[in-house]
């Protein structure tokens, strides 16, 4: 069995020195643990002794496995940057991820719904029900920000501003922005706080200032949030695979495509760098030849 101590160093090395998010932390975790599970697999006893070549076998073990290509290059660059840890701090002697190039990546678009399957996934949770109100206040305030969903499940009550119609984020980064909501999703969230929040909080003996609650008053949970939109949009009818990235996607396609400045979105989404924003100006292009090929007499 290949020694473990560097690995575990790593891991501390990204919480603390690097300061990524326990949610980054473990994703590179997940991408390490399963490359060290293949190196112990083909009997590899020391970081010392991976070339290669053996990089390029673990690779094309994980296309057979067909893996999607962006999950591959996500784990190509976890594996990358923990060799170069390894060189660094000592425990190896050469990086053999150097001259293996980077696979590119899969030219596909982020998946979105219309406006108007928006409206059909809004109307569908039962608001005369707590967990209802609660869902269709997730599904309100989702839409009306583009948050991320660590974003949306570490909101608390003390960075929700209705009276001025913002909601404060910490996002990627550590950044801080401040996102405007509006009417709709002020008076979901709102109904949600007033009405819902407090049943469910007294169904635990915990005092929690997290604004999304389960059935037994605990933080939800990314998965609980992801398991509640899929049952809504198949209760809805929606055919469509639709995630919290696909509201997330869907806000800001729609801003675009109503004329809303690509930095504005940027800025609202919480992109260090314009280029991941432009990704969305290619999806609006798409659904302009869309309309276009459809209704025009001479298409």
């Amino acid at each position: 069995m290949i020694n473990q101590e560097p690995f575990e160093d790593y891991l501390v090395f990204l919480k603390i020195e690097k300061g990524l998010s326990i949610n980054t932390v473990n994703s590179y975790k997940r991408d390490i643990n399963q490359y060290i599970d293949y190196l112990n697999k083909n009997k590899i006893e020391s970081f010392q002794v991976i070339d290669r070549y053996l990089i390029l076998e673990y690779f094309s073990a994980q296309k057979e496995l067909k893996k999607a290509d962006n999950t591959i290059i996500r784990m190509f660059s976890s594996v990358r940057k923990f060799h170069q840890y390894l060189k660094q701090e000592g425990y190896t002697q050469d990086d053999p991820m150097q001259y293996v190039k980077t696979p590119k990546k899969a030219d596909s678009l982020p998946k979105i719904v219309s406006m108007q399957q928006i409206d059909q996934l809004l109307q569908t949770p039962d608001t005369s029900k707590p967990l209802g109100i609660r869902d269709r206040a997730i599904l309100e305030v989702m839409y009306a920000t583009g948050l991320r969903i660590t974003e949306l499940i570490e909101l608390t009550t003390n960075d929700i501003h209705l009276s001025m119609k913002l909601i404060q984020i910490v996002g990627k980064g550590n950044k801080e922005r401040l996102i405007p909501i509006g009417e709709e999703g002020c008076k979901w969230l709102d109904y949600y706080m007033t009405q819902s929040r407090e049943q469910l909080l007294k169904k635990s003996n915990q005092n929690t200032a997290v604004v999304f609650l389960n059935s037994r008053g605990m933080p939800l949970s990314r998965q609980g949030v992801w398991k509640n939109i899929k049952k809504i949009a198949q209760k809805a009818g929606l055919k469509k695979n639709i995630t919290p990235h696909t509201l997330r996607h869907s806000f800001a396609t729609h801003l675009l495509e109503n004329g809303a400045d690509l930095r504005i979105v940027q800025e609202l989404l919480g992109h260090a760098n314009v280029s991941t924003t432009q990704i969305y100006t290619h999806i609006t292009k798409h659904r302009l030849k869309d309309v276009y090929t459809a209704y025009h007499p001479r298409a």
